[in-house]
């Protein structure tokens, strides 16, 4: 009997720092492919997945840590609470429940968004019933904005600087998880071909962006 849906699973080692050392941690993050009459997800255009890497965005200063609440991409229609992530005991990272695609997830482990660090979200990109959170991420272009409201009341914008097509094999891990300089966001979903052999998407697509000011507060 045929499968209506096969797991992907997209494997990085990210390094961390522990007191000054770098720590190797593998993290693995998961998305699922719907029926197999769902469209392909968007792809980022060429003139979009340029590195982002080579040069150093003038960035906003710093905010205190603050966890996330809430996150507005405008451009692909993402209105989201943001759950908190961690890691499964085998070291993955943890994904949002199935029953709750239609919401990202913030990797707690890692910087908050709007303080100094790579603040990384993740989403899945469908499920068996259709698209999911970010489905449409791939459609993102430098310029755009994706804005964070903490608990603390103010509300982190970030530009976004690239967005990128990767093979899993090439997974960017220190671009991603690294810490840049300043305050950075990450937004992460698998993407590419599907792989009805394997059962998994052959890419990641990750949307690269920094902090550009900080609204509201208390």
């Amino acid at each position: 009997m045929e499968r209506r849906a096969r797991r992907s699973r997209a494997l990085a080692a990210a390094a961390a720092g522990l007191s000054g050392v770098a720590v190797a941690t593998l993290l693995a993050f998961q998305a699922f492919q719907g029926h197999p009459a769902t469209a392909a997800p968007p792809m980022p255009a060429p003139a979009a997945s340029t590195a982002s890497g080579s040069v150093t965005p003038s960035a906003a200063p710093a905010l205190p840590r603050s966890a996330p609440v809430r996150l507005e991409v405008p451009r692909i229609d993402v209105r989201t609470p943001l759950m908190k992530l961690a890691k499964n005991p085998d070291q993955t990272v943890e994904t949002p429940p199935l029953s709750r695609a239609q919401e990202a997830g913030w990797y707690r482990l890692g910087a908050a968004p709007g303080s100094r660090g790579a603040a990384v979200v993740i989403g899945h990109v469908d499920t068996t019933r259709g698209p999911a959170v970010f489905y449409r991420l791939g459609e993102l272009r430098p310029g755009d904005q994706a804005r964070v409201l903490r608990a603390d009341g103010r509300t982190a914008v970030f530009r976004i600087d690239s967005v990128e097509r990767v093979g899993k094999d090439r997974f960017p891990t220190q671009r991603v998880y690294g810490d840049p300089g300043y305050a950075a966001i990450r937004l992460i979903t698998c993407g590419g071909r599907f792989d009805r052999g394997s059962g998994h998407y052959t890419d990641n697509v990750i949307a690269f962006g920094h902090l550009v000011r900080s609204e509201g507060g208390r």
